[in-house]
């Protein structure tokens, strides 16, 4: 070598916290590339708790067509096998310290999968549901049981939610934000006040609610601090023969029940692009229509992604 010349370090010599800092700007698919395999000193880099605080898959979304049978969807073998293989080597670069799991909506993930997760996730605080399609009572309850530190849950609406309620009543005593994608009707918040008596935060925007039920979380939540219903349609439902009808405004009843909240989070604004949208999707909003991420966003800071 000619005297001057510079001497280059090697990959594997790179000091290990400016690798982890240079692997934080990466995302899920560059994670799981293969760069935990070059070298040992990559691998552990690879492994640094600070990479895996949060498990972001809501890049991951299914390809699938709907089917008229249970379980009503059918996934390409591509979309499975993509997200298997990205969920393998994550949680296996991850070492248990993701707290934070987040899955897009439209991903269609099955029974194992949320098992395999699980299992590998026990520290687990905060989990995004995807689409519930293939997931069984059975399969989300053996998860819940293993996620004794789950304090926050965001999912889409589910028919008969009270057994899941139930199983985070009794295995999440630290349970306490929940944001439903999906109608809030007397049975759902019913169970809510049965099984979450202890919740502090809950959203419900963009989606459709029975103003009997609003009445029921306001009176039967007492630990309440903060509750959205932004952009929803609020429902009242009179004595038949009458028809029910889409309030235009909150009325004085809901807002003095309301008054003790820390916050009480609401739009029914005409001109509001997101009141409008509500409308126009009958209070179910179908998020694949509009821009993309847009179903991350919510106006209560914790929830949102």
């Amino acid at each position: 070598m000619e005297e001057g010349a510079s001497i280059g370090r090697r990959w594997e010599e790179m000091d290990i916290d400016i690798l982890v800092r240079i692997f934080q700007s990466f995302d899920i698919f560059e994670l799981t590339s293969g760069i935990a395999q070059v070298c040992s000193t990559w691998r552990l880099a690879a492994c640094d708790p600070l990479l895996w605080r949060t498990l972001d898959l809501s890049m991951l979304k299914s390809n699938f067509i709907k089917i008229p049978l249970e379980p009503y969807v059918y996934v390409d073998c591509r979309s499975d096998k993509t997200l298997t293989k990205v969920l393998k080597i994550a949680l296996n670069l991850s070492r248990g310290n993701i707290q934070k799991l987040i899955f897009h909506f439209n991903l269609y993930i099955s029974d194992d999968q949320l098992t395999y997760a699980a299992e590998r996730c026990p520290r687990l605080k905060r989990l995004v549901m995807p689409a519930w399609n293939r997931i069984k009572k059975t399969g989300i309850c053996r998860a819940i049981r293993m996620w004794e530190d789950l304090e926050s849950l965001t999912m889409p609406s589910i028919a008969s939610p009270l057994y899941l309620m139930e199983e985070i009543s009794r295995n999440c005593k630290n349970f306490s934000e929940l944001k439903i994608m999906g109608p809030c009707d007397i049975s759902f918040a019913s169970t809510l006040v049965d099984f979450l008596p202890t919740l502090k935060v809950l959203s419900l925007r963009c989606s459709t609610i029975l103003k009997d039920a609003l009445i029921i979380i306001l009176d039967g939540l007492p630990n309440l601090e903060v509750l959205n219903i932004s952009h929803c349609l609020l429902v009242e439902v009179p004595p038949p023969p009458a028809p029910k009808k889409v309030l235009k405004e909150i009325d004085v009843s809901i807002l003095e029940k309301a008054s003790r909240l820390r916050e009480f989070l609401t739009c029914m604004d005409n001109s509001c692009i997101m009141c409008q949208r509500a409308r126009s999707d009958e209070g179910l909003m179908r998020w694949y229509k509009y821009e993309e991420g847009l179903w991350k966003t919510d106006e209560v800071r914790s929830l949102a992604l």
